[in-house]
């Protein structure tokens, strides 16, 4: 199984529910077969009772086979997978779906990092497709697409009807070819379309410098696998500058690997400090995850956390660790509230499933799904500072540090 915070145990049922569907098909030409009321169904691996009547079920397939012309052209396996895809969907939720084979060859793609688009994280937020945090240097960033933007069309697709993952698949592409979205962003009265020609996408992860003033930063812009290593190395150089002021930007960071999360929470907390808590909810047992204990840092640390609404999943595990514990001073804007936990499980060889599974919730309890993580200091970048290459955020973080009593 692999654990994501972005954008993942699933339901036994599932797996019975495909277990019966490919030993009791019925196939006739006239007659029904009777389901009765209570169906008891197990697999070889666990015994899962369900109580509910398949009877519609069955003579919809019936119905196919006798009405549809073109009913021959689709194979059980696929009336298969569109019924499991069709479960799935009942959840209403966005991060909850099910890959049939060709889909899973692409999220497989996705999560090895190899793929081609535009470069942005993407997510569900009041039931609108928004973003959530173009990538530097990409072709969203470079486009000026914005954390926040409501993406209303994908070229000719009403993103209304499309769940998260379809999304995605729509507005990645080959290399050199071009994607419109109609996008809608606040404070704008009209809609607008973006052109954006997709390239092959790097994930940025990490940037530091030492400001003239002395105030260091450390701009992370994803939780990758060798994020740790990196951060590590620019905390090395924080600490050669002599200097005990740090800013950690993590505006437009969507997320990524918790490992990563909880490694660079454990620098600035002792051993067996709570950095996350995973709820499944329902009255089961909590998982705590618990700082590494690096702990390199004293109390006159001055540390600032900067947050926008493109902070995510990972950087929201961070941000609040550190503000619970009284570790930073969170600075900028309401952060985006990507606050679930999804689990992969193969379901076949050649099927996949992504499940909601639990919540995140901050040392203190706060859930992130619900509003995100409000600030200690709210900034906002208006329209001008943007066109002025004003950033008023840091601008407040580097006052902060620089007044430090």
């Amino acid at each position: 199984m692999l654990k994501f915070l972005k954008t993942k145990s699933v339901t036994l049922a599932i797996l019975a529910v495909a277990t019966f569907f490919l030993l009791g098909i019925y196939i006739g030409s006239h007659k029904q077969q009777k389901i009765d009321e209570t169906t008891s169904i197990s697999n070889k691996e666990t015994p899962v009772e369900i109580t509910a009547d398949f009877e519609p079920f069955w003579k919809v397939w019936n119905v196919i086979n006798e009405k549809y012309p073109q009913a021959n052209k689709v194979s059980d396996e696929e009336r298969i997978n569109g019924s499991i895809s069709g479960l799935v969907g009942s959840l209403n939720d966005p991060y909850s779906v099910f890959f049939d084979p060709s889909e899973k060859e692409k999220f497989e793609e996705d999560i090895s990092g190899s793929f081609s688009g535009i470069g942005m994280e993407v997510g569900i937020k009041d039931k609108i497709l928004t973003i959530i945090a173009p990538l530097k240097d990409t072709p969203a960033y470079k486009a000026n697409l914005k954390s926040g933007d409501k993406i209303l069309k994908i070229d000719d697709k009403i993103s209304s009807d499309l769940t998260i993952d379809e999304a995605i698949n729509f507005i990645r592409g080959e290399r050199g070819t071009t994607v419109t979205l109609t996008i809608f962003r606040e404070g704008e009265r009209d809609p607008q379309e973006i052109k954006v020609v997709r390239d092959t996408i790097n994930v940025p992860t990490l940037d530091s410098e030492l400001r003239k003033d002395g105030v260091f930063v450390i701009r992370l812009y994803s939780f990758t696998a060798n994020s740790s290593s990196l951060f590590r190395d620019a905390l090395g150089k924080f600490y050669e500058a002599k200097t005990d002021k740090l800013i950690i930007d993590l505006r437009g960071n969507p997320g990524g690997y918790l490992d990563t999360a909880i490694d660079i929470s454990s620098w600035f907390l002792p051993a067996g400090k709570i950095v996350a808590i995973e709820d499944y909810g329902n009255g089961k047992k909590q998982k705590i995850y618990r700082s590494l204990g690096y702990n390199m840092f004293n109390d006159k640390l001055k540390l600032v956390i900067l947050i926008d609404g493109g902070s995510a999943s990972a950087s929201e595990i961070v941000a609040g660790a550190m503000k619970d514990h009284d570790r930073a001073i969170l600075v900028g804007s309401q952060s985006y509230g990507k606050g679930s936990i999804q689990e992969v499980v193969d379901i076949t060889p050649s099927t996949v499933l992504k499940i909601t599974v639990a919540k995140w919730l901050t040392p203190n309890g706060t859930s992130i799904s619900e509003k995100g993580l409000m600030p200690d200091y709210k900034i906002e970048i208006t329209e001008k500072d943007f066109e002025e290459e004003k950033d008023p955020q840091m601008e407040k973080a580097v006052e902060l540090l620089l007044n430090w009593k």
